[in-house]
């Protein structure tokens, strides 16, 4: 009797156990947002590719301005033809929808700001995301008596080998860990001679 019972029990809590394991798999909801690419292979891309583009190669049909600035900032002045999707709204699923689009058909979306470095987060997110056809409009945009002045922006090319940079960081980084392991050093064992044991002298 005692038996059946234990595998009543042992048969109630395995059923319970896959019925758990059930909810769980239909419960889980992949993330929204899927990185294609991780921060490492995305820096070496950056150091790589010319992800930069000034403002006299815009005249190609493939190109399509986006400008990531406030919608009052836009409806002041933008560049033509540019369609607006604020930094802050770039990861709305009617915004990637958007996105894809422009990779589906081949076209390059150029993201501008007011200055170069307001685009600088939106573009990240988006490449590492997989839009490889996003780069930067090299402006600046300021106002001028209500009037949206656009400049061109000197952006600095590194002089330095980035990826060699990159590279000596790793090595001395590993060094620095190995000198922080303490070398195992072999105890000397020194034996100690044991003292003789004098005999017992006599009585009083």
């Amino acid at each position: 009797m005692k038996e059946l019972e234990k595998v009543k029990r042992i048969s109630i809590s395995s059923t319970l156990f896959i019925l758990a394991v059930l909810v769980g798999v239909l419960a889980y909801e992949r993330p929204e947002n899927m990185y294609a690419r991780n921060t490492k292979s995305t820096l070496e891309d950056l150091t790589r590719l010319n992800y930069i583009i000034p403002m006299d190669k815009l005249d190609s049909p493939d190109v399509v301005l986006v400008d990531i600035r406030r919608p009052y900032d836009f409806e002041q002045g933008h560049l033509e033809n540019a369609i607006n999707i604020p930094a802050a709204e770039i990861l709305r699923e009617e915004n990637k929808k958007i996105f894809r689009k422009l990779k589906d058909s081949n076209k390059l979306a150029v993201l501008y700001g007011n200055k170069i470095e307001e685009a600088n987060i939106p573009f990240l997110l988006l490449y590492q995301l997989g839009y490889d056809n996003v780069k930067l409009l090299s402006v600046n945009n300021k106002y001028l008596h209500n009037s949206l002045i656009t400049e061109s922006a000197d952006v600095e090319k590194p002089v330095a080998n980035i990826r060699a940079f990159i590279d000596e960081s790793v090595r001395n980084a590993t060094k620095k860990e190995e000198v922080k392991k303490p070398a195992v050093i072999p105890k000397k064992v020194i034996p100690v001679k044991k003292k003789k044991k004098l005999p017992v002298e006599g009585g009083c």
